[in-house]
């Protein structure tokens, strides 16, 4: 790879969803457990005096500010601030969550929630709706994709530099609770007022389901949810109602959630009581061992799981039971490397303290938690830190070494070192990429302009098939051209040789996109998967998956 394209996919890395995600849904990623009490001091059993000696000194410290320090200051921020800079000393998954940022973070791994019910999307400032939710409140109220939110409750919203935060702020809310909206639609440039009752909303983290052919199944898993293994196990059902007897199970960008959801989902791959997964923390208090324990549905078809850098957690509990197991092959990239288990405590202000408790291992004994000795900083850095070694692009040698090494149920040889080592690794390929291409995701272009032509378009796209569609329907030149005339009216300064470069990408996206508009999630991803390098080597690995399956190495 040249020093320019390196520098693009450096560029790609550092201002990735995933990466700018991950950090927050990293730290939601919970262990199924209890939450315990927190509302009196007690000092510690393994060292009571001093834990009591240094609470007392910070509680004097704290009160001489508040009394005596010249400016006033804020005392609760104050101790956030100490919280907060404390928990750093530790690990990089204990967190503190200060009581008024509780609900959005909860909000991740609700099952559902209470809102207005719509697939929203930022562009150029503007809240621009991406679909109404089938059933939802603002499908019932006539709202259409592609409409503007330009004010809720009388407050402009548009130009304003609104985040995804402030539009689950003011659009979620009490179920019977009304919010007050302001449409533009289309070139209309009256506004269009509508009054929407909110209502419980289900959010969904299987994201889609389908058969890529006669045999072979599809289910991406986008988090471990409230509802995921309810939700998994509906679309494994009906993919073998479908005639499906091999699967492949996409876990990337998965951040993870729920354990004993992921525990459940490998359960209904592995038969007996096989170990699935197994926790160590100080002393014996918090270990513990899971096993298999119930009847799965797909105990014995050729599975192929999908993993990348960015499935983390929950995800690689369900891949390292999996291959540890040898009952399916990994494919893609070497996972986050989250296998530290958090434990919710609820204080007494309604904030939360989630502290680390155990560590994840693997059956083979594999920890799933990447070093941290570093520092935090080294450690946010991680994926910046792969791709300088060019561990995207090849497997990393450093972690295959015998202190690394264990061995699978049937003797294979695996490797710890952080995270889910893959069966089969898949090389990023970046030959397509450029700086222009990123600009146009980063600026919603792609999504934009597939949105602006369904609408102009809807009456003759929504009369072909999904079939007919994926055969006949072509994104051309002239298509191309309009993009690039928005993307220039969005401050993306047009270069002819790094659009060339990424025409072909540009193309399968924007026809991806359309597809979404008109047939959903199950027109989206297929036509994604046409250019999907991992998912065309994952679908030539069902020879390999099979021999595992039937009991050979």
């Amino acid at each position: 790879m040249n020093n320019n394209a390196h520098d693009e996919e450096r560029k790609r890395v550092r201002n990735s969803p995933i990466q700018i995600k991950l950090p927050l849904f990293i730290a939601l990623a919970l262990a199924a457990g209890v939450l315990i009490g927190a509302n009196t001091f007690a000092p510690s059993s393994t060292n009571p005096q001093d834990t009591a000696k240094s609470y007392l000194k910070f509680r004097d410290i704290l009160s001489y500010i508040d009394r005596d320090y010249v400016d006033t200051v804020d005392v609760e921020q104050l101790t956030d601030y100490a919280i907060t800079e404390m928990l750093e000393k530790l690990d990089p998954h204990t967190s503190y969550i200060p009581a008024k940022d509780m609900a959005m973070a909860r909000s991740y791994l609700e099952g559902d929630f209470e809102g207005i019910g719509v697939e929203f999307n930022i562009f150029n400032d503007t809240i621009y709706v991406v679909t109404p939710l089938s059933g939802g409140p603002s499908e019932e109220a006539g709202l259409l994709a592609g409409d503007k939110i330009i004010n809720v409750n009388g407050e402009t919203v548009a130009g304003t530099g609104i985040t995804n935060e402030g539009v689950f702020k003011r659009l979620r809310g009490k179920k019977g609770s009304e919010v007050k909206l302001g449409i533009m639609r289309g070139d209309n440039e009256k506004l269009l007022p509508f009054t929407i009752k909110r209502d419980k909303i289900p959010t969904v983290s299987v994201d889609v389901s389908y058969m890529v052919n006669d045999k072979t199944g599809y289910i991406k898993v986008s988090r471990f949810s409230a509802n995921t293994f309810e939700e998994f196990k509906q679309a494994l059902t009906g993919l073998k109602k479908k005639g499906m007897t091999q699967l492949v199970l996409d876990l990337r960008g998965n951040p993870g959630g729920y354990m004993d959801h992921a525990t459940r989902m490998a359960d209904e791959f592995l038969s007996g009581n096989k170990l699935l997964v197994y926790t160590d923390g100080k002393g014996t208090r918090y270990d513990s061992k899971t096993f298999a324990r119930t009847k799965g549905d797909f105990e014995n078809g050729p599975l192929v799981i999908l993993l990348d850098e960015g499935s983390a957690s929950a995800s690689e509990i369900v891949a390292g039971a999996i291959q540890d197991n040898d009952r399916g092959l990994i494919v893609g990239r070497r996972s986050f490397g989250k296998g530290l288990v958090q434990m919710p405590i609820p204080l007494n202000d309604g904030s939360e303290l989630r502290l680390t408790i155990s560590r994840y291992y693997t059956p083979s004994g594999r920890s799933i938690q990447k070093s941290y000795t570093k520092g935090t900083d080294e450690y946010e850095k991680d994926m910046l830190n792969r791709l300088e070694r060019g561990e995207f692009f090849h497997p990393d040698s450093s972690l295959f070494v015998d202190s690394l090494k264990f061995k699978t149920s049937r003797g294979r040889v695996v490797y710890g070192g952080g995270g889910i080592m893959p069966d089969v690794f898949v090389p990023q390929d970046t030959s397509e990429f450029s700086e222009y291409l990123s600009q146009l995701y980063s600026k919603g272009v792609l999504r934009e302009f597939a949105l602006s032509y369904y609408k102009a378009n809807q009456n003759q796209l929504e009369k072909m098939s999904l079939a007919q569609f994926r055969k006949s329907f072509d994104v051309t030149d002239k298509m191309l051209q309009d993009v690039v005339k928005l993307a220039t009216r969005h401050d993306v300064k047009y270069d002819a040789a790094q659009f060339a470069r990424s025409k072909n990408i540009i193309r399968n996206n924007l026809k991806a996109f359309l597809a979404r508009s008109v047939y959903g999630n199950e027109g989206f991803y297929p036509v994604l998967h046409e250019t999907d390098d991992e998912f065309q080597a994952a679908m030539k690995q069902f020879g390999k998956a099979q021999k595992l399956a039937k009991g050979g190495v």
